[in-house]
């Protein structure tokens, strides 16, 4: 024979019948077996060859393969039984399905008894191989176990696995074969022992299998360890690389997500992580886009040890360190790649060398070696993480290198869309902060508190609050909530604020100001190129006017939880108030709902960030609210607080939260004057001088001047243009003195420019000249022209 080809073809017996039954290929070992050549059989049934009944008895058997003794003629003439094994080949590509039989052939003579073969018994089998006795005593084991457990079998024949090993492993496979032992079932266990000098971790199978006798009996047990160490380390950084695709980037911080990086590193793939990230150029700008030159500045994001305590750091986080070229960060950095340093290389000692508390920090834990791996995403560089090893003995291998360029690479596109998100956030929320009140207006009719929260993860929102001061001492609050979130809803937020000044300034009523803030988000939604699709842009609102004269409130709102009231006295309790469609959908009414408030009731306007949680229902969140407004305090400023402490969870809140808490004054009536005026221009000069007497009254007698003026030509103007019955009312506090003069026609009067040879025209230009400012409103019988006079500059 060949040795390039070492079969022998005759040693096994073949034959191929087609499915018709007749015999399609004979080979030289069926021509050995029974004599018969192929031109004796091929082409003919195969039937004729048989002695007996046929394979299957009545025919062609069933199934994918049969086995089975057949008795067969010689050429002879005799017969001979053969054990035959026929494996069914069904058709494919065009070729007709066939039977293909073999048998092994025998009385090729005895083996010599120093054939190789026949005495490569367990002693040689490449797998390590034990044999134990009833008493769980070893009896014999090849070479391979005896490498495995570093000594001889003959010195060792009759020990226990735990007098073998010594480790506290095994007892726990002595447990095991005692089970197969007494079961006489096979049995797999893995363990996980170290091995060489290194303190590397060998993972080994050991297959447990019963010997019996012929009696069936279970005499002993074999056990075969097989070393899958490779494919346990496969598994054990395939299981690192999914944990930290689940680990890393939960949440887009910038801090968290370093720290997530250093988590998943430890104790997996390091002792001690550290992640320093570059700073910006510019505060919120852009990482550096060029080539990095040394020394390199470098801020400590997080680190984490095996250690609690982590005493091996020597930076901080949120502190900066500068790095020079000879230190692992500056090194990997520059490069662009891994490195790798190690103390017995000298190399890690070289890089320590230019700073002394790192190298004593070195001796100390015992650190031996470190990897360097560059924070690279979208072909930006962010930083470096450095992972280092003490407690570990074995240094990093070239496949802890690509595990934590792997792990690295995906902390990088995380870190990057943190940073990123963390800029636009930043952008909005200094957008957002510009447009929202600085600070809330003191007046007369409301004390008022207020707190803003962006949201700590879906980006800031377009929830915004206001208080407007009105006309006649009365004051506008407000409390909105834009849908969506970003740059793109706080810019709609403003020009949504905007437009409600605006619209307050012109002194709506609460439900005919929604409807053309209605309005106005519909334009928005159709500039934005949503024609047609309505509520692409939307909002809520609410929004309420309160007078302190009469001590009442108007209000309705736009599909806005309603507030929640607590007069003096009482309980809290949500204000009955018809709901309203939200803001963007068109052409639906709002209607609004008018209360009386005693002095001192404390009104609490917030948007669904505030009550909305996935721990609780909108009921129970109402209860919080009502308890903690409940609790006595005199502080508005403690009572905003206290309320986000009992609604909100501590580690920021899911959506943005506006809360404006408002409580109520009066004005009493002894500050309050009204006279009804006949429709007599004769009457105007006794009027005026009644006027003087009332401030005289109120101690007002500075601005007696500038009143007369005042009351003298809104009087005159409402006599001449106006209708009956004609109204004088002034009202004061402390700082301000309003003339209001109020007709039931609904014509209001306009500042124009007189011109020389005009008669008249002057009056409303004066009245411009000397106050304040000045404006008219529209009531349900006519009109109001008012004007308001400082009294501090009066003074």
């Amino acid at each position: 024979m060949s040795p390039v080809y070492p079969f022998d073809d005759a040693a096994t017996a073949r034959a191929v019948i087609e499915d018709d039954g007749t015999l399609a290929e004979w080979n030289a070992g069926a021509e050995r077996l029974l004599g018969w050549s192929a031109a004796d059989v091929v082409g003919r049934p195969a039937a004729h060859l048989l002695a007996g009944e046929g394979w299957d008895g009545d025919g062609v058997p069933e199934g994918p393969r049969w086995d089975g003794i057949l008795t067969l003629r010689h050429a002879d003439g005799g017969t001979v039984s053969v054990w035959l094994l026929a494996h069914r080949k069904p058709p494919e590509d065009g070729n007709p399905g066939h039977w293909f039989l073999v048998t092994p052939l025998e009385g090729d003579g005895p083996h010599s008894p120093d054939d190789p073969l026949e005495r490569a018994q367990l002693v040689q089998s490449p797998c390590a191989l034990a044999i134990y006795d009833e008493r769980l005593r070893l009896r014999r084991m090849n070479e391979a176990m005896a490498e495995l457990l570093g000594l001889p079998e003959e010195r060792v024949r009759g020990l226990r696995v735990p007098e073998l090993s010594g480790r506290p492993q095994s007892t726990d496979i002595e447990r095991h074969l005692r089970r197969v032992l007494t079961t006489g079932r096979g049995h797999d266990v893995r363990t996980y022992l170290p091995i060489g000098d290194d303190g590397r971790t060998a993972a080994w199978l050991a297959r447990m299998a019963p010997i019996t006798d012929s009696a069936g009996r279970v005499r002993g047990v074999c056990v075969t360890a097989h070393d899958f160490t490779d494919q346990y380390r496969a598994r054990e950084r395939l299981q690192i690389v999914n944990e930290a695709s689940v680990r890393i980037g939960t949440t887009l911080d910038v801090g968290t997500t370093a720290q997530e990086l250093a988590d998943v590193c430890v104790p997996a793939l390091a002792d001690f992580v550290s992640v320093d990230l570059l700073d910006p150029p510019e505060p919120g700008g852009e990482p550096r886009t060029g080539p990095l030159t040394s020394p390199v500045g470098l801020r400590r994001a997080a680190h984490r040890s095996v250690t609690p305590g982590h005493h091996e750091a020597v930076v901080e986080p949120g502190h900066v360190d500068v790095y020079p070229a000879s230190s692992p960060q500056a090194d990997s950095l520059l490069a662009g790649h891994t490195i790798v340093a190690s103390l017995a290389t000298d190399d890690l000692a070289d890089w320590l060398s230019w700073d002394k508390a790192r190298t004593e920090r070195v001796g100390e834990y015992g650190i031996h070696s470190t990897m360097s791996v560059p924070i690279q995403a979208r072909g930006l560089t962010l930083g470096v993480a450095v992972l280092t090893r003490y407690r570990r003995p074995d240094p990093f291998t070239p496949d802890d290198v690509l595990l934590a360029e792997e792990v690295t690479a995906r902390a990088a596109v995380c870190i990057d869309n943190a940073r990123r998100y963390s800029r636009e956030r930043e952008t909005a929320l200094a957008l957002q902060r510009s447009l929202l009140p600085r600070s809330l207006p003191r007046t007369a009719a409301v004390e008022a508190a207020s707190r803003y929260l962006p949201a700590a993860q879906a980006g800031v929102g377009g929830d915004w609050f206001d208080v407007i001061p009105l006309s006649g001492m009365r004051v506008a609050m407000v409390v909105g909530d834009v849908v969506g979130h970003g740059v793109q809803a706080s810019a709609t937020m403003g020009r949504l604020r905007t437009a409600v000044r605006t619209l307050a300034d012109i002194d709506l009523a609460p439900d005919e100001l929604l409807t053309h803030l209605d309005d106005l988000v519909v334009r928005l939604s159709v500039e934005t190129g949503n024609e047609g699709r309505p509520g692409e842009v939307g909002a809520t609102c609410l929004y309420a006017v309160y007078d302190p004269v009469s001590r009442r409130c108007t209000l309705a709102r736009a599909g806005h939880p309603p507030p929640v009231m607590l007069r003096p006295g009482g309980r809290p309790e949500q204000v009955d108030l018809p709901g309203g469609p939200p803001l963007g959908l068109g052409g639906l009414p709002f209607e609004s709902a008018e209360l009386e408030l005693p002095e001192g009731t404390l009104l609490s306007l917030y948007t669904d960030g505030l009550i909305e949680s996935r721990d609780r229902d909108v009921d129970a969140s109402h209860a919080l609210l009502c308890d903690a407004l409940g609790a006595a305090s005199h502080s508005l400023e403690e009572t905003c607080d206290r309320v986000l402490h009992a609604l909100l969870p501590q580690g920021g809140v899911a959506d943005d939260v506006a809360l404006l808490l408002a409580r109520t004054r009066g004005l009493p009536p002894s500050q309050v004057a009204t006279w009804h005026i006949p429709a007599d221009p004769a009457l105007v000069a006794p009027i005026r001088k009644q006027v003087v007497e009332q401030l005289a009254t109120w101690g007002l007698s500075e601005a007696s001047f500038t009143a007369e003026l005042v009351v003298s030509e809104l009087v005159t103007n409402a006599i001449r243009y106006g209708a009956h019955p004609i109204r004088l009312r002034l009202i004061h506090d402390a700082t301000t003195l309003i003339c209001e003069v109020s007709d039931t026609s609904h014509t209001a009067p306009h500042l124009r420019r007189a011109k020389t040879w005009d008669e008249g025209g002057r009056g409303l230009l004066l009245v411009a000249q000397l106050t304040q400012r000045w404006g008219s409103r529209h009531t349900a019988d006519g009109k109001t022209i008012w004007a308001e006079i400082g009294l501090l500059e009066e003074e």
